[in-house]
Protein backbone atom coordinates (compact mmCIF):
# COMPACT_ATOMS: atom_id res chain seq x y z
CA UNK A 1 0.00 0.00 0.00
CA UNK A 2 1.48 3.40 -0.96
CA UNK A 3 2.07 5.94 1.82
CA UNK A 4 -0.67 8.49 2.41
CA UNK A 5 0.24 11.83 0.91
CA UNK A 6 0.12 14.76 3.35
CA UNK A 7 -2.40 17.50 2.62
CA UNK A 8 -1.25 20.40 0.50
CA UNK A 9 -2.33 23.97 1.19
CA UNK A 10 -2.73 26.15 -1.86
CA UNK A 11 -2.49 29.91 -1.80
CA UNK A 12 -2.54 31.46 -5.21
CA UNK A 13 0.22 29.72 -7.14
CA UNK A 14 2.07 28.59 -4.02
CA UNK A 15 1.78 24.94 -3.08
CA UNK A 16 2.90 24.15 0.44
CA UNK A 17 3.34 20.72 1.96
CA UNK A 18 3.86 19.98 5.66
CA UNK A 19 7.58 19.68 4.94
CA UNK A 20 7.69 23.39 4.06
CA UNK A 21 8.47 25.54 7.15
CA UNK A 22 5.72 27.98 6.15
CA UNK A 23 3.01 25.31 5.93
CA UNK A 24 1.80 25.57 9.54
CA UNK A 25 1.57 29.37 9.48
CA UNK A 26 -0.33 29.37 6.19
CA UNK A 27 -2.56 26.40 6.97
CA UNK A 28 -3.62 27.92 10.28
CA UNK A 29 -5.18 30.87 8.46
CA UNK A 30 -7.00 28.99 5.71
CA UNK A 31 -10.77 28.70 5.89
CA UNK A 32 -11.41 25.28 4.44
CA UNK A 33 -14.65 24.02 2.96
CA UNK A 34 -14.92 21.51 5.82
CA UNK A 35 -14.63 24.30 8.39
CA UNK A 36 -17.13 26.48 6.52
CA UNK A 37 -19.62 23.61 6.39
CA UNK A 38 -19.09 22.89 10.09
CA UNK A 39 -19.83 26.53 10.95
CA UNK A 40 -23.02 26.42 8.91
CA UNK A 41 -24.14 23.09 10.34
CA UNK A 42 -23.63 24.25 13.92
CA UNK A 43 -25.39 27.56 13.25
CA UNK A 44 -28.43 25.97 11.61
CA UNK A 45 -28.66 23.31 14.33
CA UNK A 46 -28.52 26.02 16.99
CA UNK A 47 -31.25 28.02 15.27
CA UNK A 48 -33.49 24.96 15.21
CA UNK A 49 -32.73 24.10 18.86
CA UNK A 50 -33.71 27.62 19.93
CA UNK A 51 -36.90 27.58 17.87
CA UNK A 52 -35.88 30.37 15.50
CA UNK A 53 -37.52 30.75 12.12
CA UNK A 54 -35.84 28.89 9.23
CA UNK A 55 -32.55 30.57 8.34
CA UNK A 56 -29.88 30.73 5.71
CA UNK A 57 -26.21 30.87 6.65
CA UNK A 58 -23.39 31.93 4.34
CA UNK A 59 -19.63 31.68 4.95
CA UNK A 60 -17.29 33.90 2.93
CA UNK A 61 -13.52 33.71 2.74
CA UNK A 62 -11.23 36.65 3.54
CA UNK A 63 -11.68 38.03 0.01
CA UNK A 64 -15.49 37.99 0.20
CA UNK A 65 -16.02 34.93 -1.97
CA UNK A 66 -18.63 32.34 -1.03
CA UNK A 67 -17.05 29.33 0.61
CA UNK A 68 -20.34 27.63 1.53
CA UNK A 69 -24.02 28.43 1.99
CA UNK A 70 -27.16 26.65 3.05
CA UNK A 71 -30.83 27.61 3.29
CA UNK A 72 -32.93 25.68 5.77
CA UNK A 73 -36.20 24.16 4.61
CA UNK A 74 -38.86 26.85 4.81
CA UNK A 75 -36.47 29.82 4.69
CA UNK A 76 -37.58 32.46 2.20
CA UNK A 77 -35.85 33.05 -1.11
CA UNK A 78 -34.11 36.25 0.04
CA UNK A 79 -32.29 34.68 2.97
CA UNK A 80 -29.11 33.61 1.15
CA UNK A 81 -28.66 37.04 -0.44
CA UNK A 82 -29.24 38.88 2.83
CA UNK A 83 -26.91 36.61 4.81
CA UNK A 84 -24.20 36.98 2.15
CA UNK A 85 -24.55 40.79 2.09
CA UNK A 86 -24.19 40.98 5.87
CA UNK A 87 -21.07 38.77 5.77
CA UNK A 88 -19.62 40.62 2.77
CA UNK A 89 -19.90 43.96 4.54
CA UNK A 90 -18.28 42.53 7.66
CA UNK A 91 -15.30 41.02 5.88
CA UNK A 92 -14.89 44.05 3.60
CA UNK A 93 -14.80 46.49 6.50
CA UNK A 94 -13.13 44.25 9.10
CA UNK A 95 -15.87 44.51 11.74
CA UNK A 96 -19.15 42.76 12.56
CA UNK A 97 -22.24 43.79 10.65
CA UNK A 98 -23.71 45.01 13.96
CA UNK A 99 -20.85 47.50 14.25
CA UNK A 100 -21.43 48.54 10.65
CA UNK A 101 -25.10 49.19 11.42
CA UNK A 102 -24.11 51.36 14.36
CA UNK A 103 -21.65 53.30 12.21
CA UNK A 104 -24.24 53.69 9.44
CA UNK A 105 -26.58 55.52 11.81
CA UNK A 106 -24.00 58.28 12.18
CA UNK A 107 -22.99 58.49 8.53
CA UNK A 108 -25.92 57.34 6.38
CA UNK A 109 -24.77 58.93 3.11
CA UNK A 110 -21.46 57.10 3.18
CA UNK A 111 -23.11 53.75 3.88
CA UNK A 112 -25.69 54.25 1.12
CA UNK A 113 -22.75 54.89 -1.20
CA UNK A 114 -21.04 51.71 -0.04
CA UNK A 115 -24.15 49.69 -0.83
CA UNK A 116 -24.34 51.27 -4.29
CA UNK A 117 -20.66 50.82 -5.15
CA UNK A 118 -20.74 47.17 -4.04
CA UNK A 119 -23.65 46.39 -6.37
CA UNK A 120 -25.88 45.62 -3.40
CA UNK A 121 -23.50 43.16 -1.71
CA UNK A 122 -23.15 45.37 1.38
CA UNK A 123 -25.76 45.28 4.16
CA UNK A 124 -24.91 46.96 7.49
CA UNK A 125 -27.43 45.04 9.62
CA UNK A 126 -26.76 42.84 12.65
CA UNK A 127 -26.34 39.18 11.77
CA UNK A 128 -22.76 38.61 10.59
CA UNK A 129 -19.44 38.24 12.39
CA UNK A 130 -15.83 37.92 11.36
CA UNK A 131 -14.11 34.54 11.50
CA UNK A 132 -10.61 34.84 12.94
CA UNK A 133 -7.77 32.37 13.29
CA UNK A 134 -6.15 31.66 16.64
CA UNK A 135 -3.62 34.42 15.97
CA UNK A 136 -6.37 36.96 15.22
CA UNK A 137 -6.08 37.02 11.43
CA UNK A 138 -9.37 37.53 9.58
CA UNK A 139 -10.02 34.38 7.55
CA UNK A 140 -13.61 35.15 6.56
CA UNK A 141 -17.06 36.04 7.79
CA UNK A 142 -20.33 34.26 8.42
CA UNK A 143 -23.75 35.81 8.02
CA UNK A 144 -27.24 34.55 8.78
CA UNK A 145 -30.72 35.68 7.89
CA UNK A 146 -34.16 34.55 8.93
CA UNK A 147 -34.47 35.63 12.53
CA UNK A 148 -33.99 38.95 14.25
CA UNK A 149 -30.55 40.53 13.93
CA UNK A 150 -29.72 39.32 17.43
CA UNK A 151 -30.79 35.76 16.59
CA UNK A 152 -28.85 35.79 13.32
CA UNK A 153 -25.73 37.04 15.08
CA UNK A 154 -26.07 34.51 17.91
CA UNK A 155 -26.18 31.50 15.60
CA UNK A 156 -23.17 32.84 13.66
CA UNK A 157 -21.19 33.22 16.87
CA UNK A 158 -22.15 29.70 17.93
CA UNK A 159 -21.13 28.31 14.54
CA UNK A 160 -17.69 29.92 14.61
CA UNK A 161 -16.98 29.04 18.23
CA UNK A 162 -18.00 25.42 17.63
CA UNK A 163 -15.02 25.05 15.29
CA UNK A 164 -12.48 26.50 17.70
CA UNK A 165 -11.98 29.62 15.61
CA UNK A 166 -12.43 33.11 17.05
CA UNK A 167 -15.25 35.57 16.50
CA UNK A 168 -14.45 39.13 15.52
Amino acid sequence: MPPVQPPVAEIGDAHLSPANPFYKAVAMTLLTLDIANAIISAALTRAQELGYRPMAVVVLDEAGHVKASQRADGASMFRIDIAAAKAWGAVAMGVSSRQLGERAAGNPNFFVSLAATSQGKFLPQAGAVLIKSADGAIVGAVGASGGTGDEDEAVCIHGVESTGLRVG
